[in-house]
């Protein structure tokens, strides 16, 4: 695993990566500026001309899979409004670790958050325990953005056992907001659930409990989780936009994850469960009919695993860690409906959003992870370098964005800079992301073409709240460290899962023809050029060891040009 158990640092090869190694798998649309930590002077801001300093609305989604995408007519009212970003990648497919490295710019070796829990407090690897006692609260944007004078609002669902339940004492308050409405975990099933609120520095609870089975579909639905948490956010959007201070609020729904208990809370709730008026007719799944949705809609499914398995460094055929049962078609099927009518809320949610901002706010749509449905021979759920896994939607609307996609290759941890430049302060030296602000109103700009992905195996701490529906698949995804780019993905596991011990094994895949993995490919000969270039730049991303609040060395950034 690297950084954790002892991974080689390739620093002979950090020059030469930076540099520009020959036989690189991208393209370049327009030559990459000098690697900077602020990548504009405040005049070449797009909202640099407006007198106020701009509004921010992030619109977090929850295991939102690029499948689901065609369904949400508010994404394609984004996409014609402002910028997309179809390359855009998280540096984790867990929940808690991506939201870590989204809050502060920095990749999970740096936060130190690596899986969603801490088994119960007996890891520091995992869940809001970790991210507490490595100092992320403090270095999070919001911090700063307040302290810019900035009123911060989050609503919904923060990190994983960020938690309170009846007879436990409330969590600690989190530096940096102005409005802190956290929407906890038993949030996850969609009714019954409670919310937290600020008074003074201190959280106050509100309870939000669930109609009985005999209400009726109206008022079960005005008590569900998606409900409450857009009427909190509208109420502080409204607040915000009457306000002549500027405002940044973060969304963060439960849609579309699943329920986390074995049985829904009402009768009959699907393990995706939606409001009740998206549960029936034809166009409950949004802008694609739901009997359209299908398997054909999940690249790579019924794909043969054989020849996925990974190999040593010398060619030979590795240990496959691919081995959990395959999700049944009619099963994967159903979940995708489901999932496509549980966005349907976020989706009118993000309607709504669009229509209340005025011309000084930014609105961005993001996800904190993909998932999988049956895939590459896979079960159900998250955690795989896979395209199903990494890849997000990132879209952004506001003053001074161009309309059209972009080429740029970015990741999560771009976000945190990206908001602090257009607050108007530089990003702090720490932060392993580069703002995006550049690329807002220049649409060919190209100054990235790679990400860099880390995950840390599941085993390693255990109890992750979605093990009751994907059974053992994701304690069997190895710990691996990945180098993405748009055309090809290299990813080197740790084959051998005890702490003190380490077996490489790697996949590479070209997107080139097919949109999914169909094939390692890393032995094959036709391949060598491409894998070695991508090769240099994981050694040379081994050498990248700056945690906390250690800032980051441009050299380390350029490795994604």
């Amino acid at each position: 695993m690297r950084h954790f158990k002892g991974a080689l640092a390739g620093l002979c090869l950090l020059a030469l990566v930076a540099c520009g190694a020959p036989g690189g798998t991208g393209t370049v649309d327009e030559p990459a500026p000098p690697s900077t930590t602020s990548s504009a002077s405040v005049d070449l801001r797009p909202a640099a001309s407006q007198a106020r300093r701009p509004n921010i609305v992030v619109v977090m989604l929850d295991d939102f899979s690029m499948d689901l995408v065609q369904t949400m007519r508010s994404v394609q009212r984004m996409r014609k409004a402002g910028a997309s970003y179809p390359h855009s990648f998280v540096t984790d497919s867990l929940c808690c670790v991506s939201r870590s490295s989204f809050f502060t710019g920095q990749y999970p070796h740096q936060t130190g958050v690596r899986t969603n829990t801490s088994n119960q407090g007996t890891s520091t690897l995992g869940g809001w325990p970790a991210y507490d006692v490595n100092g992320n609260p403090e270095r999070a944007f919001n911090v700063r953005l307040q302290e810019a004078g900035y009123t911060t609002g989050f609503v919904g669902k923060f990190l994983n056992e960020y938690e309170w339940s009846p007879g436990r004492a409330l969590p600690p308050v989190v530096p940096g907001w102005s409005t802190f409405n956290t929407v906890f975990g038993s949030a996850y099933d969609g009714w019954d659930f409670a919310s937290t609120s600020l008074a003074g520095q201190r959280l106050r609870l509100t309870q939000h409990p669930a109609p009985p089975a005999s209400a009726s579909a109206a008022a079960k639905d005005r008590a569900y989780a998606g409900t409450v948490i857009g009427d909190l956010a509208m109420d502080f959007l409204r607040s915000g936009e009457a306000s002549d201070a500027p405002y940044f609020l973060e969304v963060a729904l439960y849609a579309p994850h699943n329920r986390v208990n074995q049985q829904g809370h009402y009768a009959d709730d699907p393990l995706f469960p939606p409001m009740f008026r998206d549960r029936s007719g034809p166009r409950s799944c949004g802008r694609v009919a739901c009997r359209k949705l299908t398997t054909t809609d999940l690249p790579g499914f019924g794909d043969p695993r054989k020849d996925n398995r990974p190999r040593l460094a010398n060619g030979k055929r590795a240990r496959a860690w691919n081995t959990t049962r395959t999700l049944p078609a009619p099963v994967a099927v159903r979940d995708l409906r489901d999932r496509a009518r549980m966005v349907r809320s976020a989706d009118r949610l993000v309607t709504r959003i669009l229509r209340s901002v005025g011309p000084n706010t930014y609105v961005v749509l993001t996800s904190d992870n993909g998932f999988h449905l049956g895939q590459q021979g896979m079960g159900r759920g998250k955690g795989t370098p896979y395209d199903t896994d990494v890849r997000v939607p990132l879209l952004v609307t506001g003053p001074g964005v161009a309309p059209g996609k972009r080429q740029e290759v970015t990741s999560n941890i771009d976000l945190a800079p990206t908001f602090e430049e257009l607050a108007g302060l530089a990003p702090a030296p720490l932060r392993s992301g580069v703002s995006l602000v550049p690329t807002l109103s220049q649409p060919r700009l190209v100054r990235h073409r790679y990400a860099f992905l880390e995950h840390t195996q599941q085993t390693l701490t255990g109890s992750d709240p979605d093990a009751a529906f994907s059974g053992t698949e994701l304690d069997r995804i190895p710990s691996f460290t990945a180098v993405r780019s748009r055309s090809a993905l290299l990813a080197r596991f740790d084959l051998d899962p005890r702490r003190d011990k380490v077996t490489w094994g790697y996949e590479y895949y070209s997107y080139a023809r097919d949109r999914y993995e169909r094939r390692n490919t890393f032995a094959s000969p036709r391949r060598q050029g491409e894998v070695a270039e991508l090769m240099a730049r994981l050694k040379a991303f081994d050498g990248c060891t700056e945690t906390g609040d250690q800032p980051v060395s441009d050299a380390c950034r350029a490795l994604r040009q």
